[in-house]
């Protein structure tokens, strides 16, 4: 069994994964490790993973089996279990719970040699309707505070095989990076009674330099403080708390995602990245002061010692340029 445990320095909690320490490729380095080959994410090797949660399939396809066009199913190495109590503890001064959760991936489409950025827009569209349903569904399970939503692509980025998916991990508590975010958004609406990414948001359509690109309902934009070269945030231009389809349909923000991942594509010879996305915590989903958004991010540089020893990022690209090279790329 998985356990959680809190940095009482820090205030950070770690995932004690058992379960992922069973994988064979956790310690091979990027070097060693071999590409294709046999891969349980392809039609006809259904059997090989857990059985699907969700798919999109035709009417006469049965369950686990191939003609899906998209595909849920829990990780077969999970960080975390969704069977068990949440039992919370304590180790002298240390704290600590059982590690409860649940760990899904979204195969976003049956072909192995495509990517979000290349399968057809429907596609792009039916990931983006996952997301939001298997967080609908997982809201529902009392002992979950937090969906995190995140892709790992490519070797550098984390990814453990090159068939393109997303993941998601339910968690019992909320994680430390978003409670730091909603606590600052809390802080500034408090203040002016606006929201802190609604004025970033206003500020940064008026004056244009680091907007990459945008439709009728959404904008991406290289943030004025990246921690990486080339990082970009997607966010509805009107003010939305929490991850949902507006007039029930995700067309415009499949097409911005989907363009966005085109363009750094394009300018950067297809790299490896990680997305995230951040909604508000589920105990409080509608609110006037956090907004949500995906935050992605190129895997160009690498954290070092002084990064990981100090917190602060070294970014040798300022955000206007990389946004104006964005903007440039002909897709």
């Amino acid at each position: 069994m998985s356990e959680l445990r809190k940095d009482i320095i820090s205030g950070r909690w770690v995932i004690i994964s058992v379960e992922r320490g069973k994988r064979p490729t956790d310690f091979i380095s990027p070097s060693q490790k071999k590409r294709g080959g046999f891969c349980p994410f392809c039609p006809g090797n259904e059997y090989t993973t857990p059985p699907e949660i969700m798919a999109f399939r035709p009417a006469d396809t049965k369950a686990n089996s191939p003609g899906w066009t998209l595909r849920a199913m829990s990780n077969k190495f999970p960080a975390l279990q969704i069977f068990g109590d949440l039992n919370k503890s304590g180790e002298g001064i240390f704290d600590k719970m059982s590690g409860i959760g649940a760990h899904e991936v979204i195969v976003e489409t049956p072909d192995h040699m495509q990517s979000l950025a290349t399968i057809p827009r429907k596609g792009v569209e039916d990931a983006l309707w996952a997301y939001y349903m298997r967080l609908t569904d997982l809201r529902k399970d009392r002992r979950f505070k937090y969906v995190l939503i995140f892709k790992n692509e490519g070797d550098a980025a984390g990814a453990s095989l090159e068939h393109s998916h997303t993941q998601l991990i339910a968690l019992p508590i909320i994680p430390k990076l978003v409670k730091e975010e909603t606590d600052s958004a809390k802080r500034y609406f408090d203040l002016k009674e606006r929201c802190i990414f609604c004025d970033v948001i206003s500020q940064e359509l008026e004056f244009k330099k680091r907007v990459i690109y945008e439709n009728a309902r959404y904008v991406a934009l290289a943030p004025f403080a990246p921690s990486a070269p080339f990082e970009t945030w997607i966010l509805p231009k009107k003010h939305e708390s929490s991850f949902y389809p507006p007039e029930n349909n995700f067309l415009e923000l499949a097409e911005i995602f989907q363009v966005t991942l085109k363009q750094i594509d394009k300018i950067l010879d297809i790299p490896p990245y990680n997305f995230v996305l951040h909604t508000s915590p589920f105990v409080d989903e509608i609110n006037d002061y956090y907004h949500w958004h995906i935050e992605l991010v190129p895997k160009l540089t690498k954290i070092a010692g002084f990064e990981w020893g100090s917190g602060f990022y070294i970014n040798p690209t300022p955000p206007e340029e990389s946004a104006r090279f964005m903007r440039e790329a002909k897709i």
